[in-house]
């Protein structure tokens, strides 16, 4: 399996009090630990089990996901802009992996 690719579309710019769009998306396999291979072994669950969002530092968004999500999971969420800074995302994937990225809102 490739290595997960987080992508995020947001604004780099807000009026303030505005309410705008994130888009989040990582290429994942999403493995549920319910399939067999060839050789009739279980292939091991492996999913992002969880997204996160802060916004300066404040969770704004949080989503806990399980085997019935599918691949590529896309989640879609609003935040009203209140101050300039960056946002952070985070998937953490079972077995401990995390993947992250963060943007820079200014608001004026």
């Amino acid at each position: 399996m490739s290595t997960p690719q987080p992508r995020i579309n947001v604004p780099n710019m807000a009026v303030r009090d505005e309410i705008f769009q994130v888009r989040a998306l990582i290429t994942h396999a999403m493995e549920t630990g319910l399939r067999k291979d060839a050789q009739g072994e279980v292939i091991p669950r492996k999913i992002i089990n969880s997204f996160a969002c802060r916004y300066n530092g404040e969770m704004v968004f949080k989503a806990e996901l399980y085997e019935a999500v599918a691949a590529n999971p896309y989640i879609e969420f609003y935040v009203r802009a209140r101050d300039s800074g960056t946002l952070d995302y985070v998937w953490e994937e079972d077995g401990g992996a995390v993947y992250s990225l963060q943007s820079s809102l200014t608001v004026s």
